[in-house]
Parts: structure tokens; C-alpha cells; sequence
């Protein structure tokens, strides 16, 4: 696997981390939806997911991750329909997507020992 990929990958799972670390154990909804500053973060940290994510696939059109052009597509929104970014569709997306991708992430990370 080249360098370059590698470093977005560390990339995607320090982002990944972060927006768990933000959120806590509790992973409350009410309190991520009331809270501007903490929607801000996890947004900028799901910026940074998809543009790494796209930089991959300029590198490599069929690396190996699930869903990277919705990933893209994600980052996509938040950053150029930022008044479209509904906070329901981002928590569907913390709770049940990104524990899938932080785990194929370290996968990569252990089987490259990055």
C-alpha cells in the first residue's frame, strides 16, 4: 500500500476516534443535536473523513473501503449544503455507519501495521 494512502487512513481513524471521543460512552442524541458547537465538530471531522476518503480514490478508484463514495458524498454535503445537514441523518450515520468504517480502518491498520 503506498505512503500516501496510508496517511489518509490514519487520517480517517484519528477523525473516526475524535467524533466517539466527542460524543463520550453516553452517546446522546439530545445532547448532539442541542449542542452547535459539538454538531460543528463532528461535521468538520466527517469533512475531513471524506476528503481523505476521496484522495484515496484519486490514488486508487478501487480501494477496498464500504461505501467511500457516499463517504465522499457525505463530505460533499456538509461542506457545500451546509443548510441541508440534518442532524437526525448525521446521527443515523455516527451510530450505525462509522463504528463500521473505524473497524474496517483497523483492520487496515493491522494487517499494514501502519
Amino acid at each position: 500500500m503506498k505512503d500516501e494512502i496510508k496517511k489518509y487512513l490514519f487520517d480517517m481513524r484519528e477523525s473516526a476516534i475524535s467524533i466517539f471521543e466527542y460524543l463520550g460512552e453516553k452517546r446522546n442524541y439530545f445532547e448532539y443535536s442541542e449542542n452547535k458547537m459539538l454538531r460543528r465538530a463532528v461535521e468538520r471531522e466527517f469533512e475531513i473523513i471524506g476528503e481523505a476518503m476521496s484522495k484515496i480514490l484519486e490514488i486508487d478508484a478501487d480501494f477496498p473501503i464500504e461505501n467511500a463514495r457516499r463517504i465522499v458524498d457525505l463530505r460533499n454535503l456538509v461542506i457545500h449544503g451546509y443548510d441541508k445537514v440534518d442532524n437526525v441523518i448525521i446521527w443515523g450515520i455516527i451510530s450505525r455507519d462509522l463504528p463500521k468504517l473505524k473497524a474496517e480502518l483497523d483492520i487496515f491498520f493491522q494487517n499494514e501495521a501502519l
